[in-house]
């Protein structure tokens, strides 16, 4: 293994670290993603395999992860192919490739939530214009919905429609999508203790407090608690399919930001100290966790309001803007829950840069800058096909945002199982304290995760993928 190179910045504590590693993978992931996910799959038997895979694959996923970016000191593109995998190189790239696709329409999604948080501040400022205070004082407004701001601002106005085209709606995402790409170039240029480790040590705390907050209201509208039941309670063994499965893997790798990419480049930027055991079990827990708290501010809010569980990526921003109508000043908490959100999702698509520009500058002649604003460039294009409408979005997201990523968290553990040395990958994880624990976790990721993916995967083409191919 060829030395580490000599100026790899590193974090500078493990505060930082930890409000790094879980902003990024919460993300959008878990806020966003995750209630969606689970009302399109299954409920409360989606969140039971959900919680079974984080602990039995997330933890030691995340772990391999950290230990082939840390011993290889690069992103995805070098990390494989120094840890021996064959065809790391094209792997490598390949993935790449699909992060700079992901990256974009990732990029959409944080523009819609930033957009809403506009619509909040804009609601508020209409309020106290007119001398109302921002908003309704104690119910929920009748049919509620966006972000109650009337013709200043419609807050579903920037979402892409379910079919066809809209300019309003498309020119709306190519101006905040364009903010968003801009804004991390600008952290991106800092570097990582300047830049990203910064502005995750403010956003990540920032969006459990929001979450709290909003939860506490949304447990008291009449109406919630056939929510929680729905969420958490209404279990039948008959829901846990195929396609439940998958999406619930797929929706692990996603939210923890695994997939060989985000995970790699940042355990490269680990300090030989950091412990990787107890770090994988603290992200996994404050991902899991921010997941959890999301659906248990949405789904009462969902059942309170007489919406539609399954109602796809818009249902934080058909739901959660009613829930806001509901309390006194509502807007504030609005804009402070949407205001966080985003900054959590920012850290995500800080990510994905960051993938992207150590691949480049890992594997090129061009410096951190020229990436930064090639890769910028190059993801605000790729943004564009998905702002059309929901049916090039979501199967974008599938395709990218699951798909591709659960294939790269194999590539990644095939890669410390079977590629790298035993002793390094031991040494990674345990340092000196090498024992039977340590031993039985090797075996694990060598083993156990390779072939939970495997089966999944095949599980669900075999019932899902194969019948619709074969008509």
């Amino acid at each position: 293994m060829s030395a580490e190179p000599a100026r790899r910045e590193t974090f500078a504590t493990r505060l930082g670290l930890l409000a790094t590693m879980i902003g990024v993978a919460v993300g959008l992931g878990n806020v966003w993603r995750f209630p969606y996910m689970v009302g399109r799959f299954g409920g409360a038997a989606f969140v039971l395999l959900y919680l079974v895979f984080a602990v039995l694959i997330g933890v030691p996923a995340l772990m391999a992860e950290w230990t082939l970016g840390r011993e290889t000191r690069r992103g995805p593109v070098g990390a494989f192919q120094r840890g021996g995998f064959p065809g790391g190189r094209v792997a490598g790239w390949v993935l790449f490739a699909g992060v700079t696709a992901a990256t974009g329409y990732y990029s959409n999604a944080i523009g819609w939530v930033l957009f809403h948080a506009l619509g909040e501040l804009a609601r508020g400022v209409a309020g106290i214009v007119s001398g109302g205070g921002g908003g309704p004082t104690g119910t929920v407004a009748p049919g509620a919905q966006g972000l109650g701001t009337g013709s200043l601002i419609r807050g579903v106005a920037i979402l892409p429609p379910d079919s066809g085209f809209s300019r309003s709606a498309f020119l709306l995402q190519v101006i905040m999508t364009g903010g968003v790409v801009s804004g991390a170039v600008l952290v991106l240029l800092k570097g990582v203790r300047r830049g990203i480790e910064g502005i995750s040590r403010f956003f990540t705390p920032l969006l459990f407090v929001s979450l709290t907050v909003l939860i506490i209201r949304s447990l008291t509208l009449p109406g919630a608690l056939e929510g929680v039941h729905w969420y958490i309670l209404k279990f039948r063994p008959q829901d846990l399919t195929a396609a439940v499965a998958m999406a619930a893997l797929g929706q692990l790798v996603f939210s923890l930001a695994l997939g060989g990419t985000f995970m790699v480049v940042y355990g490269s930027y680990l300090n030989e100290s950091d412990r990787l055991g107890s770090n994988a079990l603290l992200t996994v827990a404050g991902d899991t966790a921010a997941g959890l708290l999301a659906g248990l501010a949405i789904f009462p809010a969902v059942f309170a309001l007489g919406r539609e569980p399954g109602s796809g990526p818009g249902l934080i921003f058909t739901t959660l803007p009613g829930v806001f109508a509901a309390i006194p000043a509502g807007w504030i908490f609005g804009l402070l829950f949407f205001t966080s959100l985003g900054g959590v999702a920012f850290l995500s698509a800080v990510a994905a840069f960051e993938v992207l520009i150590a691949g480049l500058t890992d594997n090129t002649s061009l410096d951190r800058r020229q990436a930064t604003f090639l890769m910028a460039a190059t993801v605000f294009l790729l943004a564009l096909p998905p702002m059309v409408n929901m049916k090039v979005f979501l199967p974008w997201d599938l395709t990218f945002g699951s798909g591709l990523q659960s294939a790269g968290t194999l590539v990644a553990v095939l890669t410390v199982g079977w590629a790298m040395d035993r002793g390094a990958v031991l040494r990674q994880m345990a340092g000196v304290a090498q024992g039977p624990v340590q031993r039985g976790l090797h075996l694990w990721i060598r083993w156990v995760i390779p072939a939970a993916i495997f089966l999944v995967g095949g599980w669900w083409f075999a019932t899902e993928a194969l019948p619709v191919l074969l008509g």
